[in-house]
């Protein structure tokens, strides 16, 4: 457990990770995302449906870190391949 988890913990009684952290504070590839979308109006429909998207897997994120109190496989497993 990190310092970040224990005050968390203790301020709302839940677990975090650090990309949770993220998530929390709007810095992550999710919002990343929307901030781009919300400034190219010219995105039309594909905008609009990629922002669902998004949303949804912030949704998702959110469930499933409060059930397992552990990233999704997808972002726990990432790996940088530049």
């Amino acid at each position: 457990m990190t310092i970040r988890t224990a005050i968390r913990e203790k301020e709302e009684g839940t677990i975090t990770t650090t990309f949770d952290m993220t998530v929390l504070n709007d810095l992550n590839r999710f919002h990343l995302v929307l901030d781009v979308i919300n400034r190219l109006p010219q995105l039309g429909a594909n905008g609009a449906k990629l922002k669902q998207m998004v949303q949804d897997k912030l949704i998702e994120h959110n469930q499933y870190i409060n059930k397992h109190g552990q990233d999704m496989p997808e972002i726990r497993n990432w790996k940088w391949n530049g």
